[in-house]
């Protein structure tokens, strides 16, 4: 029930639900025809606000700081187990096995194989519970997609319990104790799961994947024009920022170190 309510009251604030809320209060208002500046205030700084979180240059603004903390992962020193985050998906046995793994989950996935190429012998551990109402879990369904891939069924590890981060870094520590591994997820998300595999004492190495905040030349339109795309990466810097102030406000950050400070 707790897990339920925090998925929907953390929906509920991303920028999108967030504000449209907002500019419906501030309608109701004008509708109402009274408050008139109050209303007219919400709808006004609800657009604005939805405006300039639609623009590539604020978007991966926000975004950029939380991806820039870890670099991609260089192969620096070898590993037994390779653990990757799981994300969204969804089945249908009739698709291309990557098109069930939707947003965050298939560059995950591709970059845990090819981390897990890297370093031979090693375990590909997968995470993730079963959405509900769905036949099949997260890890099941990213298991399904790297033996697709290539990677045999004996070198794939099935965490499919856990439903959050805190429950991954939870199962993976029962499974694999304190050896060192490689944590694969998205770049954004990284900075916060690290926290929670800390947490349980484990080594984590830090591997992101998923990069969005763009540094590469884009046309003036593209930086100019509001986008779908943009606001997207706008609410994954406010979900990950959400998520991190959950964090500090239920987590003991003193039993919490980061390498060399011990």
């Amino acid at each position: 029930m707790i897990f339920i309510l925090k998925k929907a009251i953390g929906g509920l604030l991303l920028p999108l639900p967030l504000l449209l809320m907002v500019m419906g209060v501030g309608l109701f208002l004008l509708w109402r025809g009274r408050w008139l500046q109050a209303g007219k205030m919400l709808v006004s700084v609800g657009w604005l606000c939805l405006l300039l979180l639609s623009l590539q240059p604020v978007a991966d603004g926000l975004l950029r700081p939380l991806e820039d903390k870890y670099p991609t992962w260089r192969n620096q020193q070898p590993v037994q187990y390779v653990v990757v985050l799981g994300g969204g998906y969804t089945w249908n046995p009739d698709w291309a096995p990557g098109s069930n793994l939707i947003n965050n989950s298939l560059p995950r996935v591709t970059e845990g194989i090819r981390l897990w190429r890297e370093n031979p012998g090693a375990k590909l551990i997968f995470t993730g519970a079963a959405a509900q109402n769905n036949p099949m879990s997260s890890a099941q369904v990213a298991a399904l997609v790297a033996q697709s891939l290539g990677v045999p069924a004996d070198a794939i590890i099935m965490l499919d319990k856990p439903r959050d981060t805190h429950q991954e870094a939870t199962a993976v520590a029962q499974r694999i104790g304190k050896a060192p591994f490689l944590l694969v997820t998205s770049a954004n998300h990284l900075p916060r799961a690290m926290h929670f595999f800390r947490q349980q004492g484990l080594n984590p190495l830090p591997a992101p994947a998923n990069q969005l905040a763009i540094d590469s030349p884009l046309t003036p339109w593209e930086r100019a024009l509001p986008s779908s795309l943009w606001l997207g990466h706008s609410e994954r810097a406010w979900y990950e920022t959400l998520g991190r102030l959950w964090q500090d406000l239920t987590t003991d950050d003193a039993a919490v170190s980061e390498p060399g400070q011990q």
